[in-house]
């Protein structure tokens, strides 16, 4: 089946240009000449990876990606007249996994796409296996299996949970992990930090300082036994 790219620009021109080349590269394209329709199509059908002009009637572009963004986790390309600094910041914070100038070589365009979808498809395709634990984790799916069977893991449980796995071996503090799992505008008290990481421990029937040590005075380490290689 072939990957599906919608294509937000209104510049006929451009979007004649760009959507040769894909369906040349053996994508499927969908048009959307304004941001009313492409915030339609995409949430009534959402693409394999959207390319985003940021000037456009209607919604414009950074607030599509936001709008995306709080639905669905589908790759975002910027392609856009826009080329300072501060427009390009704006774009990866709204969202976007690339953000590419005007004028541009559509042979760039091109390989720019299939660098993000072999990225993303990566990502949907892994599968990681804690040795040991009989523990296996999707970060694509946001899912935690004990012995073959779905952990009913919060989604802010699951975040604390896979970023330990990803810094493996290392102390996080609280502080740290209220950042990374939770986001810098969260609210609440490094504390309760200490309440998802018990009900993690007892979701997966793991005892105190199993697979998740605390570290006195520093934070939490995540430990295997036989470490895995990234």
């Amino acid at each position: 089946m072939k990957e599906k790219i919608l294509l937000v620009e209104d510049e006929e021109k451009v979007r004649k240009i760009v959507s040769s080349y894909l369906e040349d590269a053996g994508f499927e394209v969908e048009i959307a000449s304004d941001g009313n329709m492409a915030l339609e199509k995409v949430l009534s059908d959402p693409p394999d990876l959207l390319i985003l002009d940021i000037m456009l009637p209607g919604i414009d572009g950074w607030e599509i990606a936001e709008e995306v963004r709080n639905f669905y986790d589908l790759p975002i390309l910027m392609l856009t007249a826009r080329s300072d600094e501060d427009d390009r910041v704006k774009g990866f914070e709204k969202g976007a996994d690339d953000y590419l100038v005007k004028p541009f070589s559509p042979r760039e365009l091109i390989a720019r796409v299939k660098a993000i979808l072999k990225r993303t498809g990566r990502l949907k395709s892994e599968v990681i296996e804690l040795p040991g634990y009989d523990i296996t984790i999707k970060p694509a799916a946001g899912k935690v299996f004990l012995a073959g069977e779905d952990v009913d893991l919060t989604g802010t449980e699951f975040n604390i949970f896979y970023e330990f796995y990803k810094n493996r071996g290392q102390v996080l503090s609280r502080e740290q992990l209220v950042n990374r799992a939770l986001g810098l505008d969260y609210a609440g008290f490094d504390r309760t930090i200490d309440v998802h990481i018990k009900n993690i421990r007892k979701k997966l029937g793991l005892e105190k300082d199993q697979l998740i040590e605390t570290v006195y005075g520093m934070g939490y380490r995540f430990e295997l036994d036989d470490s895995q290689g990234d």
